[in-house]
């Protein structure tokens, strides 16, 4: 049986804060360009007046998702889709409210947590870092660079040499080239004199 890791628990105040700011941002260019799609001018302050609503719907909603999945995972000590579809019942039911109807409440809750729930089964869990420290990334790369690196000489009979690429003797190889077509003698660079 596979060992699990101990729990780590996680600031819910400092995650909540952070997705209400960055849902709530969101929301505010969503009122925006509602403020800019409507047909009479309202003036730019109607971002606020008109459509301040979805400015604080869409900051409730990431708040409370962030505040109850990040609550109910540490509560539970445990990091598992059951936390996300917590946090996306309730952020779902928010989005539910405006309706003014209980079954829209319960049902768009039910929508967001089966759909919160499975991304995270699947492993792409929503607002949550996943880092493998299992594999040191850098001996996996040199790994994957020594069994895919090719040759310099397979390269420059593939492609030829330029774009740098340059096999070896190629400064004197150019430099007769030069000489036989053009008739112009090239020195030797400053940085190779003796």
């Amino acid at each position: 049986m596979a060992e699990q890791k101990a729990y780590q628990p996680k600031d819910t105040i400092q995650a909540a804060a952070k997705a209400t700011l960055y849902t709530g941002s969101a929301g505010l260019l969503f009122a925006a360009v509602q403020n800019t799609l409507t047909r009479q001018n309202i003036g730019a302050l109607g971002v606020f007046t008109r459509f301040g609503g979805s400015i604080g719907l869409f900051a409730g909603v990431g708040g409370t998702y962030a505040f109850i999945s990040t609550a109910s995972a540490n509560l539970r000590e445990k990091n598992d889709p059951y936390n996300q579809a917590l946090g996306g019942f309730c952020a779902g039911a928010l989005l539910g409210v405006p309706k003014r109807q209980m079954s829209s409440v319960i049902g768009r809750g039910v929508l967001v947590a089966i759909t919160l729930a499975a991304a995270s089964y699947t492993g792409n869990s929503m607002l949550s870092e996943t880092v493998d420290t299992d594999t040191d990334r850098f001996l996996s790369k040199s790994e994957i660079r020594n069994r895919f690196r090719r040759p310099v000489n397979e390269l420059i009979n593939e492609i030829g040499e330029g774009r740098g690429i340059y096999g070896p003797g190629y400064e004197e190889r150019r430099r007769q080239r030069i000489k036989e077509n053009y008739g112009i003698d090239v020195p030797e660079p400053y940085y190779k004199k003796p």
